[in-house]
C-alpha cells in the first residue's frame, strides 16, 4: 500500500493538522516509510511466541480480596479542611 499526496493531505485534514501543499510530498513519504516498516514486521515469523506485557518477566503483588471494616468515615472526614453533614464541603466552582 502506498500513500500519495491526496491521501496524505485527507489524514492531515482528519488529524486537524495545518499542512502546507509544498510539504505534503514529503510527509506522504513519511507515511510510505512508516507503512514499509509495517509490512517488515508482518514478515516475522511469530508462531509459538506468546504475548508480552513487558520485556522483563514479572508478576504483580497481589493482595488478598476479603471485607474489611468500613465505616471509617469519621477518621477519613477528620483530614478534610471543611467536612458537613458526614461529607466533604467544597467551594462553589459552577455560578
Amino acid at each position: 500500500m502506498t500513500v500519495d499526496q491526496g491521501t496524505a493531505a485527507k489524514v492531515a485534514k482528519l488529524a486537524r493538522i495545518a499542512v502546507e501543499e509544498e510539504a505534503l510530498p514529503a510527509l506522504a513519504d513519511e507515511f510510505n516509510a512508516i507503512l514499509g516498516f509495517v509490512e517488515q514486521l508482518n514478515e516475522v515469523d511469530v508462531e509459538g511466541v506468546e504475548p508480552m506485557v513487558s520485556v522483563t518477566p514479572m508478576r504483580l503483588k497481589r493482595r488478598e480480596d476479603v471485607v474489611t471494616e468500613g465505616g471509617m468515615a469519621d477518621a477519613v472526614l477528620e483530614n478534610a479542611p471543611d467536612a458537613r453533614e458526614g461529607f466533604f464541603a467544597v467551594p462553589k466552582v459552577v455560578e
